[in-house]
């Protein structure tokens, strides 16, 4: 993708748009790899506003990239969540960004309709109108204001809870990563919510749980288990993953998990999110 100006201004925030619509840095660059070829083609004459117009040319190739991806991910073997994205402390300024960056709230819009989706990031996110949004996504603006008030209800109700600062997340982290690659069981027991929920995607490439895993026994004896089959040299670097807390856990210098937390009011986790697909792991890389 050769350079261009105006484009490269509005690169990352376009990147951010088409990732939270997609949920994956391969969809989302080939998207932008896409916008960016149209772009040079359009008579810039006729563009009154570049943003708006980048960002139109991104939405309706996003959504067009979420209908052509539905069945591959329906056909997908085990929970899937989202390629991480292992975030520069900071990097999101704005509240709603780092809320819709998150794990959590990817998988969220994982259920909503593509077209329900673009509306919600373009709002919610990007703070987009509804006259702006009907544009972009060829509705009217009163289907726009439909899907938002729709979109938004069904995210509400689903919405991940964030009770924690990032100054309270290392600890809790730092324990549980120590407990788990240990394998030990009471330790992992005092850092796990009652009702934790732990999701692995490994696109049944390796032995883990075809289904989420719910509540702090059963996660902690699967944790434990599973302690003898994993490499035998571990190196975990704590970074933020999506905006929250994380951990990229690599071995022998190549990348070998991903792991996501949402951690309660108490400092523990409820969610524990892991991603092994080596498919989505080749990108990943610490932000200095």
């Amino acid at each position: 993708m050769t350079s261009d100006p105006v484009f490269e201004v509005h690169r990352q925030v376009l990147f951010g748009a088409a990732y939270r619509m997609l949920g994956t840095r391969a969809d989302a660059e080939d998207v932008l790899q896409e916008a960016w070829l149209r772009w040079n083609r359009a008579d810039r004459d006729e563009v009154d506003e570049p943003r708006a117009y980048l960002f139109r040319l991104v939405t309706r190739l996003a959504l067009d990239q979420l209908r052509r991806v539905k069945a591959r991910r329906e056909a997908y073997v085990g929970p899937w969540l989202p390629e991480p994205l292992l975030t520069s402390p900071g990097a999101e300024e704005r509240a709603e960004l780092a809320e819709t960056l998150s794990m959590g709230m990817l998988v969220v819009l994982e259920t909503l309709a593509p077209v329900e989706r673009a509306v919600f990031v373009l709002r919610e996110a990007f703070g987009f109108s509804h006259a702006e949004i009907a544009e972009m996504t060829g509705r009217t603006e009163r289907a726009v204001r439909q899907l938002a008030y729709r979109a938004r209800r069904h995210v509400d109700a689903r919405r991940p809870r964030r009770d924690t600062t990032p100054g309270e997340h290392r600890e809790v982290t730092e324990r549980f990563l120590a407990a788990a690659i240990g394998g030990d069981l009471a330790a992992l027991l005092s850092v796990l919510a009652p009702d934790v929920t732990f999701v692995a995607d490994a696109d049944g490439r390796s032995e883990t749980p075809r289904q989420p895993v719910r509540g702090a026994r059963e996660v902690a004896e699967y944790l434990v288990s599973v302690v003898p089959f994993w490499p035998p040299r571990l190196d975990a670097e704590l970074t933020p993953v999506n905006g929250g807390p994380g951990a990229f856990i690599t071995t022998g210098g190549r990348p070998f998990m991903v792991f996501s937390f949402d951690i309660d009011r108490n400092g523990r986790l409820r969610e524990i999110d892991v991603v092994l697909n080596p498919d989505k792991l080749p990108a990943v890389q610490v932000q200095r």
